[in-house]
């Protein structure tokens, strides 16, 4: 969490709205040039001049229940600081699709029913106990 005087600041920038949507999703408030958006919904910020270094880009997810590969690679690339230019100014990443990419992004399924679950190839190393009793008398 931000400084008082600070988080006061960027509520003047922002407004109201912003700024209780940023504490409730973010924790924190910022304010930034909107550099784009992504066609999940996602928007991408940065400010360079308020923000400490290597925390000047962020993202505000369409979701309210968001993870991190619900980010494109193109813009995962640029908030990530592997490239300085946004997908929508960079030429080699507005070529498309590289042929060793999947050809439509898909997030991280871990914790749900499409989750991948592997077939067990092993014997189990217990089995079962079958209690024989006499037959009473």
């Amino acid at each position: 969490m931000s400084t008082l005087s600070r988080t006061l600041r960027n509520l003047r920038k922002t407004g109201i709205k912003d700024a209780l949507h940023q504490m409730q999703h973010q924790g924190d408030t910022k304010w930034g040039t909107l550099i784009g958006q992504d066609r999940f919904g996602n928007k991408y910020f940065e400010n360079l001049q308020d923000e400490l270094p290597l925390r000047t880009r962020w993202v505000d997810y369409k979701e309210y229940m968001f993870e991190p590969s619900q980010i494109e690679p193109g813009w995962h690339a640029w908030i990530s600081y592997s490239v300085d230019k946004p997908p929508t100014q960079d030429p080699l990443l507005q070529t498309g699709v590289r042929p060793w990419e999947l050809k439509e992004h898909r997030p991280n399924l871990t914790m749900s029913r499409a989750a991948y679950k592997p077939y067990n190839t092993v014997k189990p190393k217990l089995s079962a106990w079958n209690p024989v009793a006499a037959a009473r008398q």
